[in-house]
């Protein structure tokens, strides 16, 4: 004859559905103030193209001013083309800003900045200063930063 035993019988399943059915309910609660909020709508890593959007979207509203020689949002390169600002006609300049990442992070970005002036009818290379670099790059991530947040909240 076989004997059927009945687990709710035994101390020690009582104790484990005890236990599982506390941790359950107490697991329900882990969130203070009801649903977490929605991360991933505006994640630092938002790739619907090759690279970080926030930084794409910063970098081309930075240079919208400048004549865009080549981009390429899956590769994450914008090259501009040469640019002479109306108020210094003797000297032109050129752009090209590189997103090296998926995330939203400051070394994510390079840009590449090329300076010309003209003597004598001829455009030489310029030195340029490292601030200007350092300045331009700020100005990008900034606006990447701003944009991710006017995300968050909108």
């Amino acid at each position: 004859m076989i004997r059927r035993l009945s687990l709710a019988n035994r101390p020690a399943f009582r104790t484990v559905a005890l236990v599982s059915l506390a941790a359950l309910s107490l697991g329900a609660c882990a969130h203070k103030g009801g649903r977490p909020k929605n991360t991933d709508l505006a994640a630092s890593k938002v790739t619907t193209i090759g690279v970080n959007a926030y930084l794409w979207r910063a970098s081309l509203d930075t240079l919208s001013f400048m004549p865009l020689l080549q981009t390429d949002s899956n590769g994450g390169v914008i090259v501009t083309d040469w640019y002479i600002n109306p108020a210094a006609p003797t000297e032109r300049v050129k752009v090209t800003v590189t997103i090296l990442d998926q995330d939203l992070r400051a070394d994510g970005l390079r840009v590449a900045y090329l300076r010309q002036v003209n003597q004598g009818g001829q455009w030489v290379a310029a030195p340029v200063e490292a601030a200007t670099v350092q300045k331009l790059e700020d100005i990008i991530l900034t606006k990447a930063r701003d944009l991710r947040r006017a995300a968050v909240a909108g």
